[in-house]
């Protein structure tokens, strides 16, 4: 008997066990991942109070990411997922345990830091394509958008959840505790993992490029549609993303040290986790192209607010309500791509995604880093907010496909 999976019924995709198991096991790693980067950066900025030195986190992750993300998009494509994720989830634990080890040194050396966190960026690059072609692969097209929206879900909640635990595991027992937590929530994770179903490659054997790993990065460029709602959000996030230099915005202008700075970071998620729920119930989206471009435009007016806000409840209600803007963005971009992309380019094309959020996360890192040494830090974040308005502008001029893009849930 078929499986009811009306637009009405928010839960239809947890009526797939698989999909249970994933959404499991994503959440505990999610959770594990945001804990971890609150415990890195406020170590990080307690060794060097450097801005720059938080930006380099992001850089060193994301050059790693890159240089492996088009390789690893096609070994997704060309091989099993499930084994890919177990072993990229495995290699993530191991980096954990090599920072607990780094933390219990005599002294902490902040380059072996980095180095740990380039080795997370492997792993993270193989993990990346395949999850992502798993989820696309397990659900139907028919509620495409219900996934996308449960998926930011767990995500938000982890995000939530995440920062706040870490910040008060690190003010109350130190980043030892915080990784070991850590690492318990990884293992979690891995065995959620195991327990969904193989999911076998998709093969097209009539395609004489089948074996090009960059056919992934044709398919997105020369689809506008696709193209340009990777565009928006990578460059909201490029310019517009305050959270690297988030320590310094706790410690020197709101005085909230780590406590305050793992709400700073959950409060993002509070809200997106509002706006995920409220997606899950609404009815697919009908205007699809209009409300990416809206909820960007109004991404880079909470950014500019957070910046010039010297009040610590301001700004946590800025940031929460950029996090809900930012999940209606994260939820089009992924029912987006899910309708767009053919079953046997997932993985590459999940790889080319990566890459553009990778750009927008831990370049983005980098850039506030680097504009907050430069710049001075409110004033850098004012100049990122205004550059996303630029870019909303950009891209809405420059892509009509886009901009007039409505319902996704009808069958191509």
């Amino acid at each position: 008997m078929r499986a009811n999976y009306g637009f009405g019924d928010s839960r239809a995709v947890l009526r797939i066990p698989d999909y249970r198991y994933f959404l499991l096991g994503r959440f505990a790693a999610t959770l594990a991942t945001q804990m971890q980067a609150l415990i890195v950066s406020w170590q990080v900025y307690q060794l060097t109070k450097d801005p720059l030195a938080l930006g380099l986190i992001g850089l060193v992750e994301a050059v790693v990411f890159f240089s492996f993300a088009l390789w690893a998009g096609h070994f997704a494509d060309r091989h099993e997922k499930k084994r890919i994720i177990v072993t990229a989830q495995v290699a993530v634990l191991v980096c954990t345990g090599a920072l607990l080890a780094i933390s219990q040194a005599p002294r902490v050396h902040v380059g072996w830091i980095y180095g740990v966190i380039a080795c997370t960026g492997l792993a993270r690059s193989f993990l990346w394509p395949a999850s992502f072609a798993y989820s696309e692969l397990t659900v139907p097209r028919l509620i495409y958008s219900r996934a996308a929206a449960w998926l930011s879900t767990t995500w938000e909640v982890g995000s939530v959840a995440g920062p706040a635990i870490g910040g008060i595991l690190y003010a109350w027992k130190g980043p030892v505790a915080g990784y070991g937590v850590v690492a318990l929530l990884l293992l979690a994770a891995i065995v959620s993992t195991i327990r969904i179903s193989p999911k076998p490659p998709v093969l097209k054997a009539s395609l004489p490029d089948r074996h090009d790993f960059w056919l992934g990065v044709r398919f997105v460029f020369s689809n506008p549609i696709i193209l340009g709602a990777l565009t928006l959000d990578m460059f909201a996030v490029l310019f517009g993303g305050p959270y690297a230099i988030l320590p310094i915005f706790a410690d020197q202008i709101l005085h909230v040290a780590a406590r305050g700075l793992g709400l700073l970071r959950a409060a993002p998620s509070v809200g997106a986790v509002l706006m995920a729920v409220y997606q899950s119930y609404r009815p697919p989206l009908e205007r699809v192209g209009r409300t990416l471009i809206t909820a960007v435009t109004l991404f880079g007016l909470a950014m500019i607010g957070f910046a010039l806000s010297k009040n610590f409840w301001l700004s946590m209600a800025l940031l929460a309500f950029s996090g809900m803007v930012d999940n209606i963005s994260v939820v089009v971009r992924h029912s987006v791509l899910q309708a767009f992309t053919p079953d046997h380019l997932r993985g590459r094309v999940s790889a080319v995604n990566g890459i553009f959020i990778g750009s927008s996360n831990e370049i983005g890192a980098f850039e506030s880093g680097l504009a907050a040494k430069l710049l001075g830090t409110v004033p850098s974040v004012i100049f990122g907010g205004v550059m996303t308005l630029v870019a909303v502008g950009v891209v809405a001029w420059k892509d009509p496909a886009l901009r007039k893009l409505k319902a996704l849930h009808k069958p191509a």
